[in-house]
């Protein structure tokens, strides 16, 4: 019996083991990419570029099978394909098979999760009823760690746009006064920024692909609203839907938006700072002072316990 687990064991083992190498990028192609595109030399032969795409193509069948079989059946609900879709785009990840993949990785990390659950409490020896206690414990938080990567991520994407808002906006602001027109002023600055603030310039371009398919403005700023999900980017939105409504100069109104976001930016980073005093609170009182305590405090307590142990009378 012990034997077959020993297989099994090592069939997942190199099961796991293909698909990550499959998945894993070679360094000594990209290298020696770099080196030639260095010197100037072209490929002698395209078998490092037919490989790295059989790679690829092998690893997109793989999660192209794995992935429908993956998903539990309660989780093809349309709707909240939906909403899982709007979050993996404020995410960053807009391909068509991301969700699906999403979805497939819940079960995957359930299963991988359970069967390393599995594998410690038959080490340790555990009761069945511990063992089954453990092993759906780790499971379940197996099926969440995705969630919690994407919450992670998000967070990141939001912070990452909040912070690089005023400086698209002051790039907006000098487009806009030299002449140009607001949709091409957002396609403007989001190819400049592009190296700066990635994020937010893919967000100002598809801004700038919406309109051009005939989507209304208003509407477009409204997706990128809710594709950030930022508070910012919503005042910001109906500050420019109010000043082409009622003929205000757009160009003031981005100016006064970016003076209010900079001094908000440096008011957060303010906060944060003054933070610093609490959150050391902790680790002073957990490992600081019970160090100093020891050495200040050490040699006195040493005295005073020889003294006592030398004089019983003073018991």
């Amino acid at each position: 019996m012990s034997s077959n687990y020993y297989a099994l064991a090592g069939l997942v083992v190199v099961a796991i083991a293909m698909i990550i190498y499959a998945l894993w990028p070679a360094a000594g192609e990209e290298t020696e990419a770099i080196k030639r595109r260095m010197t100037g030399r072209r490929a002698q032969s395209s078998v490092s570029e037919l490989r790295k795409q059989a790679k690829d193509s092998v690893a997109k069948k793989v999660l192209d099978t794995v992935a429908p079989i993956a998903i539990h059946p309660g989780m093809k609900n349309a709707a909240e394909i939906s909403k899982l879709r709007m979050r993996l785009a404020s995410a960053g990840f807009r391909d068509e098979s991301t969700p699906t993949t999403f979805l497939a990785s819940k079960t995957v990390m359930a299963i991988l999760v359970g069967i390393g659950a599995i594998a410690y409490v038959w080490i340790k020896g555990m009761p069945l009823q511990s063992a089954a206690g453990v092993v759906m414990i780790a499971a379940g938080l197996g099926f969440l760690a995705p969630d919690l990567w994407l919450s992670s991520a998000i967070s990141k994407r939001c912070e990452t746009i909040r912070n690089g808002l005023p400086d698209v906006l002051d790039m907006l602001v000098i487009s806009v006064e030299s002449g140009l027109g607001l949709d091409a002023a957002f396609q403007r600055v989001g190819d400049e920024m592009k190296k700066v603030h990635p994020a937010l310039s893919e967000e100002l371009q598809i801004v700038t692909l919406e309109t051009q398919m005939g989507i209304p403005r208003a509407e477009a700023l409204g997706n990128l609203a809710t594709r950030s999900g930022l508070d910012e980017v919503r005042s910001l939105t109906a500050i420019i839907n109010q000043a082409e409504r009622f003929g205000t100069s757009i160009a003031k109104a981005l100016r006064n938006q970016s003076d209010a976001l900079r001094v908000k930016r440096r008011q957060a980073a303010e906060e944060r700072a003054q933070k610093t005093t609490v959150k050391l609170m902790a680790p002073l009182i957990l490992f600081i002072f019970p160090a100093i305590l020891v050495v200040l405090a050490g040699p006195a307590a040493l005295k005073m316990m020889e003294a006592l142990s030398n004089t019983p009378g003073l018991l």
